[in-house]
């Protein structure tokens, strides 16, 4: 058996709930525990057959499969059983497949691949595979569950390694004077795809425990199946910790720093226990962000209490691991006071001869200040290859850290996006037809053969099945927008008006993201009397949708929040303006593939990527973007519009203001003329033009395909060879 499929292998788990099916249908729950539902519409569909009441409410099949006693209708269906037939045959097919996928054909051809002699364990804080597990927050987690996604797809031998959080991350209301409030929801694992780990050993439920001050904390392991790929997810919410430790995996991204230190330390410590305990031995460890770095100190101590010197332990953790750094704000890299990372770590590295002082030291900042363990620092240290997640982030990031880096480079590893999820219902149908596989995208010597099957769209189809998912996308926002005004108390009066808005021939803009200062949500209120005069031409109107979270300890950006609710209900934006709320991936699986033009306006060099314009481009969305990120080397000339330059003025309010002008000019002069532009049939063949460009510039070049292809050859493979 080759190492794709030896992490699966070795796990053995069983779901809590396990709802009587008749043998002839035992297969949905095969389909129901695997995560492959998620980027595969077909099982989807499959499941809201057996009752769409039950998946509306869920938003996953495990329900649907505990709340079905009788199932005669369906085994006396016979377009049910073959419509079953077919899902699961092809779900088959998928999971045996060792050699068709990507990897598989890099095996055959070549044997440089053998140096991979194990499984490539990536380490993230927060995984988003799809809304109903909100164990993610936004862009971190989103990409992690895409590189998943792919890594199944190219079938790389891959294993992952996270926290389940039980209250997840919170869900978003607003009030009526657009303050944003947080509810956090508590997530069921008996509800869920999730399957309870089992110890190769006892054959027990399987559990690990590290040493804290004064105590043990025990963690549960629980296993989430993303097709091939397994997601080991870890919990302390069990009965054998105490009260005050059962909280640890509670919140993700809570306030608190020594909970979220303890929440670091479970998921480097013992996730690294959990894989030994598992039997999977990783032949190259990948950190996402620098939350898992504990994780190396973790292996530093295996090492030495094996007898192994400290620097010898250190150099050989080295050379196993890679780093992916992800932000160049100051906030987005965490970082602990030293005192409290000396006396939390202490009882698990007692005895061991790793010496705690010198990891400290390892952990100073780019200022050098030992009363801080930043565990970005650390993590540059202590891995063999670190990368950034776009070209301009690496010049950034290199700048930023040169007196931690000792003269080793930050590569430019740009984001991708994991095509099968994120391209709409409408336009999959259309490329699938144009022999456009996303599950298999081909090589980069291969793309001038998809720029051909783009072109070769025709334009009037393009167009329709852009205005249906458009359409989707509207009469979803109808819904959501008519709950939240109701709760707020606004009349019938006032959501009867909503039917009347969001009209489908509108130019649309959407803008979604985290609501953090520097992505200036507020650039087009600059010059509001401007955006009115643009948003209400009565030949050539504008709406713009805003959607996205704060954090619920930054109040800056709530504030940006509430000013914008209160715009979009003021009498000069009102019905052209609108704020949605609870952001997460059902939410931003509509705006990406309904929005027109795809806004992104932060202050430039601060977005390390934006990963959410990549999936608007791949949908036919033009970008109206910064030159920051992706869109820094994405921006050809004829898939989109730039803002501005590349030259920064220090004086950020100067700068605010050209970007701005710049902005303006170009709906003025630019997007909206293009957009109204309509041939005698009513296609505007121009923007569809313009729809097909982004749409080849971006289905390869920032797919998770290309991504992963590249993380294997310029920093998994390179980083296996040097263990040898």
């Amino acid at each position: 058996m080759s190492i794709t499929h030896l992490a699966l292998s070795k796990l053995h788990a069983q779901p809590i709930a396990n709802a009587p099916l008749p043998p002839r249908l035992e297969g949905l729950r095969r389909l129901a525990y695997n995560l492959y539902w998620t980027w595969h519409p077909r099982v989807i569909s499959l499941f809201k057959r057996i009752d769409a009441h039950v998946w509306q409410a869920a938003r996953n099949p495990v329900p649907v499969l505990s709340a079905r006693a009788d199932w005669s209708e369906f085994l006396d269906n016979p377009e049910f059983m073959a419509e079953y037939e077919t899902v699961l045959g092809a779900f088959d097919r998928y999971m045996a497949d060792e050699t068709g996928h990507w990897y598989g054909r890099q095996r055959t051809a070549t044997d440089r691949v053998a140096s991979l002699r194990g499984p490539i364990a990536y380490f993230c804080a927060e995984f988003g595979l799809h809304e109903h597990l909100q164990i993610y927050s936004g862009g971190l987690g989103v990409l992690a569950g895409d590189h998943l996604k792919t890594a199944s797809d190219l079938g790389l031998p891959f294993v992952a390694v996270g926290l389940l959080y039980r209250q997840g991350y919170f869900r978003q209301t607003i009030d009526a004077e657009g303050q944003q409030e947080h509810a956090y929801p508590h997530l069921l694992p008996e509800h869920m795809p999730l399957l309870r780990a089992d110890d190769p050993v006892s054959g027990r439920p399987l559990r690990v425990s590290l040493e804290m001050p004064g105590r043990k904390v025990h963690v549960a392991v629980w296993i989430a199946r993303v097709g091939r790929v397994p997601l080991v997810l870890l919990d302390t919410d069990i009965a054998d910790n105490a009260y005050a430790d059962r909280p640890i995996t509670g919140q993700l991204y809570v306030r608190g720093r020594e909970m979220r230190l303890h929440q670091e330390l479970v998921l480097g410590v013992a996730g690294q226990r959990a894989l030994r305990a598992l039997g999977i031995e990783p032949g190259v460890f990948h950190l996402n962000e620098g939350h898992s770095a504990f994780m190396l100190v973790e292996q530093t101590r295996e090492k030495c209490k094996a007898g192994t010197p400290f620097s010898s332990a250190i150099e050989a953790v080295r050379k196993s691991a890679v780093f992916t750094i992800h932000t160049p704000v100051s906030a987005g890299n965490e970082k602990f006071d030293a005192n409290l990372v000396r006396r939390l770590t202490q009882p698990m590295l007692e005895g061991s001869g790793v010496e705690l002082e010198r990891v400290l030291e390892m952990g100073r900042g780019e200022t050098g200040d030992p009363s801080m363990f930043d565990m970005t620092a650390f993590s540059l240290r202590m891995t063999n290859l670190s990368n950034a997640v776009s070209q301009l982030h690496a010049r950034t990031a290199n700048g930023t850290w040169k007196h931690v880096l000792g003269g080793r480079e930050i590569l430019g590893v740009t984001n991708g996006v994991h095509m099968g999820t994120w391209l709409g219902q409408s336009l999959r149908w259309l490329c699938e037809d144009e022999g456009i596989s996303l599950e298999d995208l081909g090589s980069e010597e291969e793309q001038g053969n998809l720029q051909e099957h783009v072109a070769a769209i025709d334009a009037k189809k393009l167009w329709d099945g852009h205005q249906r998912q458009k359409l989707e996308l509207f009469f979803f926002l109808r819904g959501r927008l008519r709950n939240m005004l109701a709760r707020q108390g606004e009349g019938p009066e006032v959501l009867a008006e909503l039917d009347k808005f969001l009209d489908p021939g509108v130019l649309t803009l959407g803008f979604a993201r985290r609501f953090a200062t520097y992505k200036r949500a507020h650039l087009l209120f600059t010059d509001e009397e401007r955006l009115a005069r643009l948003v209400w031409n009565p030949e050539r109107p504008v709406q713009i949708l805003f959607a996205g979270k704060a954090h619920p300890a930054d109040r800056p950006g709530q504030k940006v929040i509430q000013s914008l609710f209160q715009k979009s209900r003021s009498e000069r934006f009102r019905g052209r303006v609108f704020v949605i709320e609870d952001y997460d991936m059902r939410v931003g699986r509509f705006l990406v593939d309904g929005v027109d033009v795809w806004l992104n306006n932060p202050r430039r060099p601060l977005e390390a990527s934006g990963t959410s314009g990549m999936k608007a481009a791949a949908n036919g969305a033009p970008n109206l973007s910064i030159l920051d990120g992706w869109w820094d080397e994405g921006y050809d000339g004829k898939n989109g519009w730039a803002i501005g330059g590349r030259d920064q003025n220090p004086d950020e309010g100067a700068q605010d203001r050209a970007d701005a002008a710049s902005l303006y000019d170009a709906l003025e002069r630019e997007v909206i003329p293009a957009y109204y532009q309509r041939d005698a049939h009513g296609t505007p063949t121009a923007w569809v033009g313009l729809m097909r460009a982004a749409m080849a510039s971006s289905i390869w070049r920032f797919s998770t395909h290309r991504m992963l292809e590249e993380y294997f050859e310029r920093m998994y493979l390179p980083t296996a060879r040097g263990r040898r």
